[in-house]
């Protein structure tokens, strides 16, 4: 699969200060500002990470009032034609700082799959998504501040013509964390997208790619120091 490519919010329209709206030019129309260098290389990390098999990769339209700099993916889990599990994951970035963030980065993600009934009448499933989020990160050795986040389970029944469907359950996750800035305070945000298709993986019960395996550069196959639940069936047919 090709690196994924992403894309810029509207605020900083993949530019680095040239041409303004409509491709127009002087005094009526202003330069779009200059990308900051920090975030154009957390972005190329980004772009240049690639997931491992089954799990595909696409840009999606970044939020546009979040932050003055965003970058967004949406990822699945496929097997075959289903989707066993899939999400969002956003970079934000405010070159001033957030004070609720405690940096200049912040991710932000989504995370939702369908489970099989013994394992949505859990009364510990919500504690325990939570703690892939965290035991992905931790895994890969990332150092993080300032979690946050819910985890939503959602039962379905079906009646009348629907009866012959089975109850179904949807878990999903929402969650924002601050990666810690490292050289020229730019965040390894390769490393943390890695974690985050280790979450995938986790919710959508894909078994690691192979015991103690550590991925290669750019790679985001599923780590060591995850464990995985049995592994499931898959989407039920109505």
């Amino acid at each position: 699969m090709a690196a994924a490519q992403g894309q810029f919010s509207d605020h900083s329209n993949g530019t680095e200060g040239t041409g303004g709206e409509g491709g127009m030019e002087g005094d009526s129309a202003p330069a779009a500002p200059a990308v900051p260098a920090a975030f154009r290389a957390a972005v190329d990390a980004l772009r240049a990470a690639r997931p491992r098999p089954g799990i595909e990769l696409d840009p999606t339209p970044p939020p546009k009032r979040l932050a003055p700099y965003a970058y967004a993916l949406e990822a699945a889990v496929v097997d075959g034609e289903d989707d066993l599990a899939d999400g969002r994951l956003i970079l934000l970035h405010d070159p001033s700082g957030h004070d609720a963030w405690q940096g200049a980065f912040r991710l932000v993600t989504l995370v939702r799959a369908e489970l099989e009934p013994e394992m949505a009448a859990d009364p510990l499933l919500p504690e325990v998504c939570w703690s892939w989020l965290t035991g992905a990160l931790e895994a890969r050795g990332l150092s993080y501040g300032e979690a946050s986040g819910t985890v939503t389970r959602a039962g379905s029944h079906y009646f009348g013509g629907l009866a012959e469907r089975r109850p179904a359950t949807r878990i999903e996750i929402r969650a924002s964390w601050t990666p810690r800035e490292g050289r020229g305070g730019v965040p390894d945000t390769a490393a943390h997208l890695a974690a985050w298709c280790d979450l995938l993986c986790q919710v959508a019960g894909v078994p690691p790619v192979s015991p103690g395996a550590v991925p290669g550069p750019g790679e985001t196959g599923t780590g060591a120091g995850v464990v995985s639940l049995p592994q499931r069936r898959g989407p039920q047919t109505p």
